[in-house]
């Protein structure tokens, strides 16, 4: 099994990781190790440095060591857990030319993923489960996407994001080279220069720990900035608002109108004890004169989005944390556009949603930003980013790689602006 999050120690190279569990007895002969994972990578296609640590390994390279680290043990069927979910499209070819070498080999591979057009790329078969119940199992060159479609859903739905174009050329947000570090004073995001403008939905696109997080929490006044300015051009006032060091509170303070739906769902957008219409008063119990909390508004926010969305829960008192992913993702989304934003940001809302659901929330932020909302959406799926948003910022290594244009972007391109200048260590060569 080579799980979607690695099971890999840092510190080890390749070939201690690769051995590590197994109950050889005596001491390791390392030369041999490393040998015998080079033979493998050979044979199968492979590139990978056995004596290589894994901090300074890219995504790629440590998924290669997952794959090796099961051959090695004599496996002969491998089950792969969402394995391009991190992956550029060269990465992701690369991967699957692997995995044919393999089949031919005689192993036997499993695919989990919800991509469909990788799934008709790579497989001979398919099968399809739908809320744990298995549907059925057809061959791969006899079916497309809208049958599959159709038995995960249950229904037929259509796969076209309708993109308008926008219609105001005002900018919403700037921001002016931004520098964060962690808390181990580590740069995480450096001299980072975009604008938002309203009615539009920029697209954040990257390889997983890029620098997505921090960008979005930093705009939210959730990360703390080390130097540069996050400018909101008010339309109520007509000001000019820096938010650098703002807590979200003083943001609200002065009339901005920030909607943030982050990665972390239970973490940190909701609260997991509490039920959904608890959940929908986050945003408003401060505004509340009485030293009661009035419940009639959240309840019907509540019914409301339940229903809009099509939210599966027994009620709206049942805690959220008792919901499935896909459910807790629409109650939070679905708060936060209720709250009439001027700027929306979306870090991989449909993560955990099944088709259907995810069509929705597509179609949720192109009526935020027929609204003249400014969107900033963060996605792992390049197909979705180039056929959503206007324009799509690639960020790697903390830095931005490049601004494209949403209706000429190719993924092969974004792909590589995706690893441009990538050294070990996740740091990017500007």
């Amino acid at each position: 099994m080579i799980h979607q999050h690695f099971k890999l120690v840092d510190i080890f190279t390749a070939a201690e990781n690769i051995v590590l569990g197994l109950n050889d007895k005596g001491k390791f002969d390392l030369k041999k190790i490393e040998k015998q994972v080079a033979e493998i990578s050979a044979k199968y296609g492979f590139d990978i440095d056995p004596s290589k640590k894994i901090y300074e390994m890219s995504v790629s390279e440590k998924q290669t060591v997952e794959i090796i680290k099961v051959l090695y043990r004599g496996a002969n069927i491998l089950i792969l857990d969402e394995p391009t979910a991190v992956l550029t499209p060269q990465e992701t070819q690369k991967l699957f030319a692997v995995l044919r070498n393999m089949k031919e080999d005689g192993k036997a591979i499993v695919i989990i993923t919800h991509k469909l057009h990788e799934v008709l790329d790579i497989s001979d078969r398919v099968s399809v489960l739908r809320k744990g119940e298995y549907i059925g199992t057809l061959n791969t060159a006899e079916t497309n996407e809208a049958e599959l479609t159709e038995m995960m859903v249950g229904k037929k739905i259509s796969l076209n994001i309708d993109r308008s174009e926008p219609e105001s050329d005002e900018d919403r947000l700037e921001i002016k080279g931004l520098n964060c570090n962690n808390r181990e004073g580590v740069r995480i995001l450096e001299d980072i220069n975009f604008t938002v403008k309203s009615g539009e939905i920029l697209g954040i696109a990257g390889i997983a720990g890029s620098g997505q997080k921090e960008l979005l929490e930093s705009i939210a006044g959730l990360q703390k900035i080390h130097t540069g300015d996050i400018i909101y051009h008010n339309p109520n006032t007509g000001t000019d608002d820096n938010l650098r060091d703002k807590t979200p509170l003083q943001i609200r303070s002065l009339g901005v109108r920030l909607s943030f739906v982050p990665e972390d769902r239970l973490g940190m957008g909701l609260v997991g004890n509490m039920d959904i219409i608890d959940n929908m008063m986050l945003r408003s119990y401060r505004k509340g004169k009485s030293v009661f909390l009035e419940r009639k508004s959240p309840k019907n926010l509540a019914d409301k989005i339940i229903n809009d969305l099509e939210v599966v829960t027994p009620s709206a008192t049942t805690p959220v944390r008792r919901l499935s992913g896909g459910n807790v993702q629409k109650v939070l989304v679905g708060r936060e556009i209720a709250s009439s934003p001027t700027v929306l940001m979306a870090a991989y809302p449909v993560r955990g949603l099944d088709i259907n659901s995810s069509y929705t929330i597509y179609n949720l932020l192109n009526e935020q930003k027929e609204k003249g909302v400014a969107v900033i959406f963060v996605g792992e799926d390049l197909d979705v980013l180039i056929d959503l948003c206007d324009r799509i910022l690639v960020i790697c290594g903390g830095r931005v790689t490049g601004i494209v244009n949403g209706r000429e972007a190719k993924k092969e391109e974004i792909g590589l602006l995706m690893t441009k200048g990538y050294k070990a260590g996740g740091e990017a060569d500007a």
